[in-house]
C-alpha cells in the first residue's frame, strides 16, 4: 500500500509540470481518493475485529472471576497467584486491544479529512473554470497551488501507514501516539490552508463583478446566499 501512494505522488508531481494535462491529473487524485476510501473501510473492519477480541477478553476475565467466587478458601490460596497472573494477561491484553481501537478510530478520522481536502479542491476547481473572471493563466496558477496542497497532504498518509503497520512491529505507544498527532495537526492545517487559498479567490472573483446582479449572481454561484 505504501509503494502505491509513493507512486501515485510522483504521478501527481509529474502532473503540476504540464497544466495543459490538469483533467489527468484530477485522474490521479480520484485514485488516491478511492485509495482512501479502501484504507478506511480496512480500518473499519480492523475495529470491528478488535471489538470483538474484547468481547472475548472481558467474558474470559469474568468466567475466571466466577470461577474464583466459587473456590473454597484453601482452593484459593492455591490458586491465587497463578489465577492473578493469568487475570494480569487478559487485562494487559484488553488494554493493548482498547488503546489499538482508540488509535484506528483516530487514523480513521484523519484519512477521511484527506478525502474531504481532495473532494473540496476538485469542487473547488471546477467551480473556478466556469467564472469567467478566472483567464487560463491565472486557473493555471489556482490549478499549481491546489495540486501543491494535495500533494503536501498526502504525504500524511507515509506516517499514517507506519503507524498502521506498527501494530505488528515493536513501536512505544508514545511513539506512535506522536505520529498521529502530528499527521492529524498537518491535515488540520492542509484543510484550512486550501479553504483560506479557495475563499480568497472567490473574493477576487467578487471584486470582479461590474454590478449588483452579477454580484448576487456569483454569490449564488458560490453558495454564498445561503
Amino acid at each position: 500500500m505504501k509503494r502505491s501512494v509513493w507512486i501515485f505522488l510522483v504521478c501527481m508531481s509529474v502532473f503540476t509540470t504540464v497544466p495543459t494535462q490538469r483533467s489527468h491529473a484530477f485522474v490521479i487524485e480520484e485514485i488516491i481518493r478511492e485509495i482512501l476510501i479502501k484504507i478506511i473501510k480496512a480500518i473499519d473492519l480492523a475495529v470491528q475485529r478488535l471489538q470483538n477480541v474484547t468481547i472475548y477478553l472481558q467474558d474470559a476475565q469474568k468466567d475466571l472471576e466466577n470461577a474464583m467466587s466459587k473456590l473454597k478458601l484453601k482452593e484459593i490460596s492455591e490458586w491465587s497467584e497463578k489465577q492473578r497472573k493469568i487475570f494480569e494477561t487478559y487485562y494487559s491484553e484488553l488494554q493493548k486491544v482498547k488503546a489499538a481501537i482508540a488509535y484506528y478510530k483516530r487514523i480513521k478520522s484523519i484519512i477521511t479529512q484527506q478525502a474531504n481536502l481532495l473532494e473540496e479542491y476538485k469542487k473547488s476547481y471546477q467551480l473556478f473554470k466556469k467564472d469567467k473572471h478566472f483567464s487560463a493563466e491565472k486557473l493555471v496558477s489556482i490549478g499549481d497551488v491546489y495540486t501543491g496542497m494535495v500533494d503536501q497532504s498526502v504525504k500524511n498518509l507515509d506516517e499514517i501507514l507506519l503507524v498502521i503497520n506498527s501494530f505488528t512491529t515493536q513501536m512505544p505507544d508514545a511513539a506512535r501516539l506522536k505520529i498521529i498527532d502530528q499527521a492529524a495537526a498537518r491535515i488540520d492545517k492542509n484543510i484550512a490552508d486550501l479553504r483560506a487559498f479557495t475563499n480568497g479567490n472567490i473574493v477576487y472573483s467578487l471584486h470582479m463583478a461590474k454590478d449588483e446582479i452579477e454580484l448576487s449572481t456569483l454569490k449564488a454561484y458560490y453558495g454564498l446566499d445561503k
